[in-house]
């Protein structure tokens, strides 16, 4: 046994260290490009994990906060926040576990991106790796559609002159040129400034709200309905879901080991962002978030806000850039050009997985009801359940058990404790995230449709009237608009 672990220590540290000096510049003319470009660290990682993790959401977070309630909000995120970091650790365990192995036969990886369905493909079979891949493939696919809805529900509060349907048609080609970049390894730039820029619009969100105060007749009425209640704890769950790229940042990493609490870090830093926002932008709005999914609505239009808008926009490129290359990787696959050395070629290839993003955007343009809706239907199965029962199914044997790469902590309870936050997991996720948020988001979101319509080409758009006559206390024009009530379950949907 104590022989069989210095092979396996042998293994995984010998290879490591190779793609560590793999990743280290070779001289003065390197240097530079791969300062910004050929990133491969523990900081890097925690970078791409915080900086994937807020993204958009962050606008959608005080529209929980009014339907939840301001306790249940904090309570929640706090809660999927700590669930969120550990199944991203046992992914992060899995991923190691798979690796060893396959590295015990001699596999080497550095021409090809370990994805979350081969780890379960490698440990369990071909019927689990079947049903990650559906998952995790559909929940990417959805998560690059909303980002690409964010941006023109953002880019509208400078410039309305064209409707949304029409900015998501130019955003979705701008995000296309994300197919020139190579993986998780080129992200280096983007996933540093991506949370500099999410940053800058979570104080600016929170600041400003501080500073205009709270509206004449506020009120703060949440929670009134199961419905709502459910459909914004299910944003929440969607908020700290943003692990189904772990095993490809792991990858990325020159040292996938030291992964193991990047992800609980990361989430730490975006409660010092999340928190705040909400808790200031419900305070000074209330109930009117119910009908303003969209954070920016609601504050006067300044330089300040102009800028964040800007940023998040930005942020948003980076963040469907995050979302997408796992599916470029899963489709390079299926085509073989994975390990074509030709950036150019696989960026033609990559071209076709762009279009039906663009065309999902177009037709469910709802920004804040999608959030839930792929939180409760896809997030739940592809980041928690799955990952779960993942780790329970890997480990159910002794033998298993005794030789895991990473046996787990006395502070987790070891296998015991570990199995029963896993079941914990799975049952909670099951009844709260796909049980109560499905049918909750699934109402919301079919409301969406009998409202606004499908292709609807400007959604949540103030009436030409309202635009004219902004209301007197110099918030957007959207927030008087009396046709926009589609959050507001005080009637039955």
């Amino acid at each position: 046994m104590a022989s069989s672990d210095k092979v396996v220590e042998t293994v995984i540290v010998g290879n490591y260290v190779e793609m560590e000096t793999e990743g280290k510049p070779k001289g003065m003319k390197s240097k530079i490009p791969n300062l910004f470009w050929h990133g491969g660290s523990v900081y890097d990682a925690w970078f791409s994990c915080a900086s994937n993790q807020v993204a958009q959401v962050l606008l959608t977070l005080p529209y929980s906060f009014s339907q939840l309630g301001l306790l249940s909000g904090i309570l929640f995120q706090l809660f999927y926040g700590l669930m969120g970091s550990w199944t991203a650790y046992l992914i992060s365990i899995l991923y190691v576990e798979y690796r060893t192995r396959k590295e015990r036969e001699k596999v080497d990886f550095r021409n090809h991106v370990i994805q979350w369905f081969e780890v379960l493909d490698g440990l369990l079979g071909k019927h689990w790796r079947n049903v990650g891949l559906a998952f995790n493939c559909t929940f990417l696919l959805f998560g690059s559609v909303i980002q690409l809805i964010a941006c023109a529900s953002n880019i509208y509060y400078i410039n309305d002159n064209l409707d949304k349907r029409t900015w998501t048609y130019i955003f979705g080609a701008c995000c296309a040129t994300t197919v020139f970049i190579p993986s998780f390894h080129n992200y280096r730039i983007w996933s540093f400034l991506g949370l500099i820029m999410t940053t800058y619009t979570a104080w600016y969100l929170t600041i400003a709200s501080l500073l205009h105060g709270q509206v004449e007749g506020v009120k703060h009425s949440g929670p009134t309905k199961l419905v709502l209640y459910f459909t914004g704890a299910t944003n929440i769950l969607y908020t700290f879901g943003g692990h189904a790229v772990t095993v490809e940042i792991m990858h990325a990493m020159w040292k996938p080991q030291k992964f193991k609490a990047i992800y609980l870090i990361a989430t730490l830093y975006v409660l010092t962002l999340t928190l705040p926002v909400a808790a200031a932008v419900y305070w000074a709005f209330g109930d009117m978030l119910l009908d303003h999914s969209n954070a920016f609505s609601l504050l006067p239009r300044t330089p300040f806000r102009d800028m964040a808008v800007i940023l998040m926009l930005i942020h948003q490129f980076i963040t469907f850039g995050f979302a997408c290359t796992p599916l470029y990787f899963v489709w390079e696959k299926a085509i073989g050009m994975h390990e074509c050395k030709s950036l150019c070629k696989r960026a033609a290839a990559r071209l076709p997985v762009v279009v039906p993003i663009w065309f999902l955007a177009i037709i469910f343009p709802f920004f804040g009801p999608i959030n839930s809706t792929v939180g409760s239907l896809l997030v739940s199965f592809t980041v928690y359940v799955i990952p779960a029962l993942a780790h329970i199914f890997t480990f159910r044997s002794a033998t298993a058990r005794e030789n895991a790469v990473e046996q787990p902590s006395k502070y987790f309870g070891r296998w015991v404790g570990t199995y029963t936050i896993n079941v914990f997991v799975v049952v909670w996720v099951l009844i709260v995230g796909f049980g109560f948020g499905g049918w909750a988001s699934m109402t919301n979101f079919i409301h969406q449709i009998d409202t606004f319509g499908l292709f609807t080409k400007c959604y949540q758009c103030p009436p030409p009237a309202s635009a004219v006559s902004p209301p007197p206390h110099g918030l957007n024009a959207t927030t008087a608009a009396p046709l926009h009530h589609p959050f507001n379950h005080t009637h039955s949907p």
